[in-house]
């Protein structure tokens, strides 16, 4: 199966997008996915981690457990936007930052102080423009905590694509 998105814009000819409500069933063996910001975060990631995994909102709770069990320094890559900031990435990142421990540099700080900005997930995800209308539905999805247990953690490069897996 094909999917990915360019501008939230499901690519002509793709079997999906790149919506998390189009993957909670599971459709096939194998999904390769390119999307406008994350693959390339992924990849950037995995260039310069020992271990990349995956996470977001709704895999708040799994994705910080699994990151304590590993005993080990932690860094929370933003995908951001065009390679740009992007206020969602930051919400998200310091709702993650606040769910673990030990020491953390001033972007951390300044994330789960952004994070502390919004009285709910969806006020900080409504913070920027997501793309073309219609897309209320994905965003108040994506707005929910900890709602899937699984993580996704990059497995390693096949040519120039990135394998992930849950």
């Amino acid at each position: 199966m094909v999917g990915g998105e360019r501008d939230a814009v499901r690519i002509e000819g793709f079997d999906v997008g790149a919506s998390p409500r189009e993957f909670l069933e599971r459709r096939a063996e194998t999904l390769i996915l390119s999307t406008t910001n994350g693959t390339r975060s992924i990849v950037t990631a995995a260039e310069r981690c020992e271990e990349v995994l995956l996470g977001s909102l709704l895999n708040l709770a799994a994705l910080t457990e699994a990151a304590r069990e590993r005993e080990k320094d932690v860094a929370i890559v933003c995908a951001g936007y065009e390679g740009a900031f992007a206020l969602d990435d930051a919400y998200c990142a310091g709702r993650i930052v606040r769910l673990l421990d030990g020491d953390r540099t001033d972007a951390a700080v300044a994330a789960e102080t952004l994070a502390g900005a919004y009285a709910t997930p969806l006020d900080g995800l409504n913070a920027r423009t997501y793309g073309p209308p219609g897309l209320e539905e994905d965003i108040a999805f994506c707005a929910q905590e900890s709602v899937l247990g699984v993580v996704p953690r990059f497995a390693r490069m096949i040519g120039s694509a990135a394998e992930v897996v849950a």
